[in-house]
């Protein structure tokens, strides 16, 4: 008994179909994937001037170019986001050191629900002097608008802080606690 086949093989057309319905699972695997992958904010490298706009938590219009001439630190955080509560004191303390100086910090809240960022709010006027508060939008104000792209990073990246330069020019970008290196840094700035 013989088990070769009756007709030669085509290795060619048998090396084509394997490749074929091979190509035809991973097309869908791929579109899945990507679809799945979540939003990533453009390279520092690739956005000289940020763009950061809405109505602030004062209902006060805001827009970042309005604080050309100052250094700004840029934080997107979350109520929820550990490392971005343990960093407001440093950073209220370093805002009363430098109040006569041109230097802002401006808070975004990636938050899902308005209502975390009220609640956390009202416990900072409670506690928070308020020259030790700082300017703060919600990413999920109808008027919000930014060309980062942070706020729809996954929650596990945050916080995310830009250091923006008096010239309005994005200076440095950092995920994760602000590195003590940083506020040499704003200090030269200033």
């Amino acid at each position: 008994m013989s088990f070769l086949p009756s007709t030669p093989l085509n290795l060619q057309r048998l090396k084509n179909a394997f490749v074929l319905s091979v190509l035809s699972m991973a097309i869908p695997i791929a579109a899945q994937t990507q679809a799945q992958k979540p939003a990533t904010p453009p390279s520092a490298s690739l956005i000289a001037t940020p763009h950061v706009s809405g109505a602030a938590m004062d209902k006060k219009p805001f827009q970042i170019e309005s604080l050309k001439g100052k250094v700004v630190l840029l934080m997107y955080w979350a109520t929820d986001c550990a490392v971005c509560r343990d960093q407001m004191p440093e950073l209220r303390e370093n805002v009363r050191g430098w109040a006569d100086k041109p230097f802002e910090l401006v808070l975004v809240s990636v938050d899902k629900r308005m209502q975390d960022v009220d609640n956390y709010n009202a416990i900072l006027n409670a506690s928070v002097p308020t020259k030790q508060r700082f300017t703060q939008l919600w990413a999920g104000e109808p008027s919000f608008k930014d060309n980062l792209g942070t706020s729809q990073l996954p929650r596990s990246q945050l916080p995310v802080t830009y250091l923006i330069d008096k010239t309005g020019k994005l200076a440095e970008r950092n995920n994760g606690r602000i590195p003590p290196a940083w506020w040499d840094t704003i200090a030269e700035l200033l």
